[in-house]
């Protein structure tokens, strides 16, 4: 593979700089060995900036040639060791250490720069220097300043960096996820020996033990094997475009993001040939300013860092900074329009299995105030109206599936196989099943569902009103199409009439747990919460707060769904990995219950129906509606699922208006006719 030269014409512009501010900085590392307040600072800084142009100057050769697998694994290890394992708690990237060592304001500032300077790694990945010369002009300046003990702050330095790169940082971004021609990570895909597994480490992400287990393993596994992989992933793509009605034909599409975890290169190489069978190209990509998904997936060097550094970006969000991004981002839409409306959508593979992860709450990591939570709000709303202007949910659709990483467990070889048979079960079973189901909801104004034992639920679940019931539905039929393995029926419920509690012993959110998990909802709304992750109640629902609601005081219960896959359910129990299962699993093996927006979010007014060619009206509710008054007041951006177990359950019931009670599932199991062929899996 040759050196990606994708921004070769936008690094013109910055070769001198780039130039200079490395002599100034050698000079500054050179000056900063002796004792000092601030010289360990800045010494690791910029030993940290010259390791990274190191790393620039040996891509330019054959770097993944010369060098063995051990070789390019420590060099791997050496670019994330200030954050791996106990080298983070006397990083400079550790905020406590920064607070301690240059007090709190100076303290984040720099703590925010360092954290800067270590994500100069995918940026010389792609050689892209224009944003690495902002941040080093920033280092030297705020060394400038504290050496000639100047009153000025740091954090003023760092945004007025973000400033000035603000077009060259948005247009990257967009670029990355929607220009074909942006084919560095792609080539890696596509064009590795991938029996070599020297590729992993071309990505510049950090590699752990699962990406080289994993990809070591599949590369046992027979071609039926992955080819069946593939196509189960690919297949639902189409199928869920198709269903899902979309006002672009897939014929006119042109590409297609592909978002995986490292080391599964060998399966999605084979979904990306039959994508090209499509005509879509496969766009692949990272992005240093963002956690969020669809993207390339890795292990996290330390999951404390990545928690600590969530907010950063309240160092300087601001009211000049918001607008100036929403410009840049409508001029870069603008300018891309013609790429962006012939992408696909994104074609998503996670992973699961990792040890649940839960942090420290630091008080010295940077947090968004109150005024800033309600700008964050704003811009979000400005944002998607913008990006949904070129490329609404109506002209694209996703694919979304999971399959075990090596941490799982000794089992592992076991669960995968399992995992494949789960994602492959027969989507006409379940259908059938789900008919059942639906036709008896849509006979209930409320839907009643009560834990069992020490669970607390009890929730009453407020449906619309059928106006044309032989026509009419609330409950999506959920087969294997876009959201894979097969299982639910599901609906945006009403919020007033919604009232209650759902708790379980114990939930994985969002890659964190938590224990004894707690919402109360009152017309639909959460009242309160809490867990008992710490013995601090304040701590449990700082915890909860800043992890599923920020930057929101509440939300709303945007879905309500009865999970159908009890094969899946049993499965978990048998290995002992009911724990680690991820969501997209974890919501088809008992009722969920979703807070933030419904599952039709800016899709509302696209007619959805079943297999039987039922409407499903259910997808608004009285919170999103307000997007026809007041688009700032109709979303949430949050969508997370809870579910209840099979086995802290002990009913649910449909509720009709003459006050009958039909009962679906009672002490964990389905009795309702027709459907008790879901307890089979439960007899092994």
């Amino acid at each position: 593979m040759s050196r990606f030269n994708y921004f070769y014409e936008t690094n013109q512009a910055y070769k001198e700089r780039y130039k200079n501010s490395l002599e100034k900085i050698k000079q500054i590392e050179a000056d900063t060995k002796k004792e000092g307040k601030y010289n360990a600072y800045f010494n690791s800084a910029c030993n940290y900036v010259l390791l990274i142009d190191k790393l620039n100057i040996d891509l330019c050769e054959d770097y993944f040639i010369t060098n063995s697998f051990d070789a390019l694994k420590t060099a791997n290890e050496k670019l994330y060791k200030p954050v791996l394992n106990n080298e983070y708690e006397s990083s400079y990237a550790n905020p406590e250490k920064c607070v301690q060592l240059f007090g709190k304001e100076t303290g984040q500032s720099l703590c925010c720069l360092y954290t800067k300077i270590l994500n100069y790694i995918p940026l010389v990945i792609e050689n892209q220097l224009g944003l690495i010369v902002g941040t080093n002009e920033t280092l030297i300046r705020a060394f400038e300043a504290i050496s000639q003990e100047e009153l000025i702050q740091i954090d003023k330095l760092i945004y007025a960096e973000t400033m000035e790169n603000m077009d060259l940082m948005v247009e990257a971004s967009i670029l990355r996820k929607f220009d074909p021609e942006f084919n560095y990570y792609s080539e890696i895909l596509l064009e590795s020996d991938l029996t070599d597994l020297r590729y992993l480490f071309k990505y510049g992400l950090y590699i752990g033990e699962n990406e080289i287990k994993t990809a070591q393993y599949l590369n046992t596994l027979s071609e039926e094997k992955i080819s069946r992989m593939a196509a189960v992933f690919t297949e639902g793509f189409e199928r869920g475009y198709k269903n899902g009605n979309k006002e672009m034909p897939l014929s006119e599409k042109r590409s297609i993001n592909l978002a995986y975890p490292i080391g599964f290169e060998r399966v999605i190489r084979k979904a990306a040939y039959n994508f090209a069978s499509l005509n879509l190209k496969p766009i692949v990509y990272t992005d240093p300013f963002t956690a969020a998904r669809p993207r390339l997936i890795s292990t996290k060097p330390n999951h404390q860092y990545s928690y600590d550094h969530r907010f950063d970006e309240a160092l300087y969000y601001c009211k000049e900074f918001t607008d100036a991004y929403e410009q840049a981002y409508a001029t870069s839409l603008e300018n891309h329009k013609d790429i962006i409306k012939v992408m696909a959508g994104p074609a998503v593979q996670e992973s699961f299995g990792e040890e649940p992860f839960t942090p420290k709450s630091k008080r010295d990591s940077i947090s968004y105030n109150d005024e800033q939570t309600e700008l964050k709000n704003a811009h979000t709303t400005v944002i998607n109206k913008n990006f949904k202007k070129y490329l609404p949910n109506s002209a694209a659709s996703f694919v979304i599936i999971t399959y075990p990483v090596p941490e799982i467990g000794d089992k592992y070889e076991e669960i995968f196989d399992e995992i494949i048979k789960i994602n492959t079960l027969s989507n006409d079973v379940y259908d059938r099943i789900h008919k059942i189901i639906i036709d008896t909801l849509d006979l209930g104004e409320f839907v009643h569902v009560v834990g069992k034992g020490n669970n607390k639920t009890d929730i009453m679940v407020k449906l619309h009103p059928l106006s044309n019931p032989e026509k009419e539905t609330n409950f999506e039929n959920c087969t294997a199409d876009v959201n894979i393995p097969v299982g639910e029926v599901f609906t945006s419920p009403l919020l007033t009439g919604t009232n209650g509690i759902i708790h379980v012993s114990q939930v994985y959110l969002n890659d964190l747990k938590y224990e004894e998990f707690e919402m109360t909802f009152k017309d639909g709304m959460i009242e309160a919460y809490t867990c008992s992750n710490f013995d601090n109640q304040e701590e449990n629902k700082k915890f909860i707060y800043e992890n599923l609601l920020h930057p929101h005081k509440t939300l709303p219960l945007g879905e309500f769904a009865i999970g159908t896959n009890t094969t899946a359910y049993v499965m978990a129990r048998k290995y002992n990995i009911n724990h680690v299962l991820p969501i997209l699993i974890a919501e088809k093996t008992g009722p969920h219950f979703a807070i933030g927006d419904t599952c039709f979010s800016w899709s509302e007014d696209q007619y959805v129906c079943n297999s039987d060619g039922k409407e499903i009206i259910a997808r608004d509710n009285e919170k999103s509606i307000k997007r026809k008054t007041d688009l700032s007041q109709a979303y949430t951006y949050k969508h997370t699922d809870v579910t209840i177990p099979y086995d802290e359950l002990e009913l649910i019931e449909v509720i009709t208006k003459n006050n009958e009670k039909i009962t679906i599932i009672k002490d964990g199991r389905f009795v309702l006719q027709g459907t008790q062929l879901l307890n089979e899996a439960f007899n092994y």
